[in-house]
C-alpha cells in the first residue's frame, strides 16, 4: 500500500504543478517501498538525492510562476521551501555519514511535509494563479 495516495484534496488545479506534486508522491512512495524493502543503503541515498534534486525543480518552478504574476506571499512561501531543503540536507548529511537511518518517522515526516504543504500552503496560491488564467 502506498504511503500517499494522490488525491483531488491535493490538487492545486495548475496542470505542470500537479503533475509535479504527482511525480513527488511516486518518488516518496518508491523511497517508501525500498525503504519496506531492506533495499541497500547506497540506493536509498540514491533515490533520497533524486528527490531532493526533483524538489528543487519543482520550487522553482513554483515560486517562478508566482514570481511572474506577482504572488504577494511568495517570500512566505519560498521560506518554506528553503527550510524543508534544509532539513533533507542534513537528514541526507547524517545518512549519508551512517548517523541515521531511514525510518517510517523520516518517511512519515516526508509525507506529513508534503501533503500538509500542498494542502495548506500550495492552496493558498491555486485561486490567485487560476485568477490569472493558470491552469
Amino acid at each position: 500500500m502506498a504511503l500517499i495516495a494522490w488525491s483531488d484534496s491535493l490538487a492545486v488545479k495548475v496542470k505542470v504543478l500537479d503533475e509535479q506534486h504527482q511525480e513527488l508522491v511516486r518518488m516518496i512512495n518508491g523511497l517508501h517501498d525500498a525503504m519496506k524493502a531492506g533495499t541497500g543503503k547506497q540506493v536509498l541515498i540514491g533515490l533520497v538525492d533524486k528527490l531532493k534534486d526533483y524538489a528543487r525543480v519543482h520550487f522553482k518552478a513554483e515560486e517562478e510562476l508566482m514570481r511572474k504574476h506577482r504572488y504577494p506571499d511568495l517570500a512566505t512561501h519560498r521560506s518554506e521551501h528553503e527550510k524543508f531543503i534544509a532539513q533533507v540536507l542534513d537528514f541526507e548529511q547524517a545518512f549519508t555519514s551512517g548517523g541515521a537511518v531511514l525510518t517510517m518517522e523520516v518517511m512519515n515526516f516526508l509525507k506529513n511535509w508534503l501533503v500538509g504543504h500542498i494542502q495548506g500552503t500550495d492552496q493558498k496560491y491555486s485561486p490567485f494563479l487560476n485568477q490569472q488564467g493558470i491552469s
